[in-house]
């Protein structure tokens, strides 16, 4: 008897169906269905620009990424200015990052952060250019003078870009805690005089002292309350100080949307004072006679504000308070809109997404400028300086995550049925039920009968494999099987991507080359954490699958094939702060890539390695040195009887300062670090033009 005879007798037959007694095999199995076949890419009629219309590349990338005619993911550092030989290949990136040192690369591996300083000197200009045109163009009494919230991301270098690119138009910083507020009074002593310092967040007495301190380094800094109980400080403290401090109120304001991001505003706000509370605090500083240090009003709506009417409705409102703590003799001069404005993370400009907005910058700043001036007109008060915490807006675009897929798996990799086994199926339906649905409908009762008698163990597993087998070809043959492969990534979703894992947050993935093949399959990605919930299997656009490539040679880790990159775009944004170490991988390496006139258009600026096995161990209180030192001990009383010294061997190839970001090695199924070293000690921070 066949592998599959056992299952067939014991199945039940689809109602309406039974078993035939015709023993002849037909010549097609299944009528009017033609067999499977592997898909295959046909390129002949594929071009670069039908794959930036599949991934949407210019609706959400725009106008910084393009593809180019190579097929290859390019960056348009100066936005709509850049000029066709400006543009950078990120392919080249890679490949002068990842080339070992004797071949002129700076021997980096992957996963890999791409900073794009140019593109964030963009972003900076361009949000100012909106506040200026609007402004002129409302015939608005005052400036627009903003700020970034650090916490987005407080990498140095970011920081200190924004500072010194944000100088001309008095751009200045917010701090949410003590640290946020050192490196910030640190950045905007190379700034601009005018350039404000927000203090937001909780502020104990240390917080204040500082924020005082600030006021003494002649930084422009503004005390924001959260709370009511944080003046009785301030108070306290500056006239101990000697400080005459400028302070603020953010106020908790009925206007909110509903979106995930919108809970921290409204009425029931984490953060904030009612309008009781900011009446307690005009009469408090009017006892004190400090009324006049009372200078800027903020509040928040909510990250990804969808729509300009929502956010003319909040301003509108904060606006009102604005005249009404000037009608109380408060000295206001600062209007300070909070953040929310949002990028199109999906390029489908819609209004109903927590993932999409459905204005351009230039909308947004002239919906702010007008509900300000309207307001201030109706009620006789001078225009404010408009200020804002746009930190999203401005650092998402300028950062590029990069990873390959090291493997995929199979979507049919069931073992073939024989001819015998094939028949012996086909004698077992009638002519009804050889026709599509019933078909399938068959095979799936057969499948979960054969299940039923492995888990009682009158069936084999050879015998549960080859009804996998056949179930998927029935599925395959009547086009209900479901073709996506699982592509392995050289990532960790929970260190690199925190945001999707931890609430679903959705950014751009798309192979950074071959765009100008067809991609024939469609795949999730899952990374090389020991972790169920360390995959992506939801893209923009709604899809629970992406587009890819078929890879060559099944990947370039010991496959011997063409390596195959993949790119995370518009997350600049909080993923690094937020991501942590878990399974104890390291973060990416990370490069500064600015653009130059060299033959590929850019210079590799400066260079970090990934941290090492040793710095993530030393993170979690571990002793790297003092491990090292145990199991090279036990490796050489283990190595007694081994000639070739094997144990010591391997204990050396992995001493803490191996890499551990992730250089997956296909050795049956299991990763490790990799052997080479990155000596990053004298080149950390390296020069390379390309």
């Amino acid at each position: 008897m066949p592998a599959l005879a056992c299952c067939v007798d014991a199945a039940v037959a689809p109602p309406g169906h039974h078993f035939a007694g015709d023993s002849s095999l037909p010549a097609s199995p299944f009528s009017g269905v033609p067999p499977a076949t592997t898909p295959a890419a046909d390129n002949s009629h594929w071009s670069p620009s039908l794959s930036s219309d599949l991934y949407r590349i210019d609706a959400w990338g725009g106008p910084y990424f393009t593809v180019n005619s190579s097929g290859n993911v390019a960056v348009r550092p100066h936005g709509r200015a850049t000029l066709p030989h400006q543009e950078i290949d990120l392919l080249k990136i890679v490949k002068k990052v990842s080339d070992p040192k004797p071949d002129c690369g700076l021997g980096l591996q992957l996963p890999l952060i791409v900073r794009l300083p140019d593109v964030l000197k963009n972003r900076l200009e361009s949000l100012q250019g909106a506040f200026d045109l609007a402004i002129r163009s409302h015939d608005y009494g005052s400036h627009y003078q903003g700020v970034y919230p650090v916490k987005c991301n407080q990498d140095r270098f970011v920081v200190e870009d924004i500072v010194k690119f944000g100088s001309p138009f008095r751009f200045g910083l917010e701090a949410g805690s003590k640290p946020e507020l050192l490196l910030a009074m640190s950045c905007l002593c190379k700034g601009n005089p005018d350039a404000l310092l927000i203090c937001n967040g909780f502020k104990d007495l240390e917080y204040i002292s500082l924020a005082l301190f600030a006021r003494k380094l002649a930084l422009n800094t503004v005390i924001v309350l959260e709370q009511e109980e944080e003046l009785d400080l301030v108070v306290d403290l500056s006239q101990k100080l000697g400080v005459r401090p400028v302070v603020g109120v953010r106020a908790k304001l009925k206007t909110k949307h509903s979106g995930h991001f919108g809970s921290t505003s409204g009425e029931k706000g984490k953060f904030g004072l009612t309008t009781t509370q900011i009446l307690r605090v005009v009469k408090k500083l009017d006892k004190l006679g400090m009324l006049d240090c009372f200078q800027l009003l903020h509040f928040h709506i909510g990250s990804q504000i969808p729509s300009t009417d929502l956010l003319a409705d909040g301003v509108s409102e904060a606006a009102q308070i604005y005249c009404e703590l000037v009608r109380l003799g408060a000295h206001m001069k600062v209007l300070d809109i909070g953040g929310g404005l949002g990028i199109d993370y999906d390029g489908s400009k819609s209004s109903n997404s927590d993932i999409s907005v459905s204005y351009s910058l230039e909308e947004y700043a002239s919906a702010v400028v007008q509900a300000v001036r309207n307001v201030c007109e109706r009620r006789s008060v001078k225009h404010p300086v408009i200020c804002s915490e746009s930190g999203r807006a401005l650092v998402s675009h300028h950062s590029v995550l990069i990873f390959e897929a090291v493997s995929s798996s199979a979507c049919d990799d069931a073992p073939p049925m024989s001819a015998y086994e094939l028949q012996y199926f086909i004698e077992g339906l009638t002519e009804e039920a050889r026709e599509y649905e019933a078909c399938l409908t068959y095979a799936d009762v057969l499948k979960q009968r054969c299940v039923e008698q492995f888990k009682e163990g009158s069936v084999g597993i050879e015998q549960l494999a080859t009804v996998d087998g056949l179930c998927d070809m029935v599925s395959k043959a009547i086009g209900a099987f479901d073709p996506v492969r699982t592509y392995h990534v050289n990532l960790s979703v929970f260190t690199s991507i925190p945001d999707f894992w931890g609430i679903g947050q959705m950014f751009p993935i798309v192979p950074i080359h071959r765009l100008d093949q067809r991609p024939a399959m469609r795949g999730v990605l899952s990374d090389l954490t020991c972790d169920s919930d360390g995959k992506i299997d939801k893209f923009i656009g709604g899809e629970s699958s992406l587009p890819l490539h078929e890879l060559e040679g099944n990947g370039g880790n010991n496959g011997g094939g063409q390596k195959y990159y993949l790119g995370m775009f518009l997350g600049g944004a909080y993923q690094e702060a937020l991501g942590g170490v878990h399974n104890l991988f390291g973060g990416p390496s990370i490069v500064r890539v600015s653009q130059s006139d060299g033959p590929h258009s850019f210079a590799v600026t400066r260079a970090v390695p990934g941290p090492s096995c040793g710095d993530v161990l030393r993170v979690m209180q571990h002793e790297p040195e003092l491990m090292f030192e145990t199991l090279k001990h036990r490796a050489e009383e283990c190595g007694q009887g081994d000639d070739g010294g094997m144990a010591s061997a391997a204990v050396a190839t992995t001493s803490p300062a191996s890499s551990c970001s992730m250089s997956a090695m296909n050795n049956h199924g299991f990763y490790y670090c990799s052997e080479d070293d990155y000596d990053g000690v004298e080149e950390q921070w390296s020069y390379c033009c390309a």
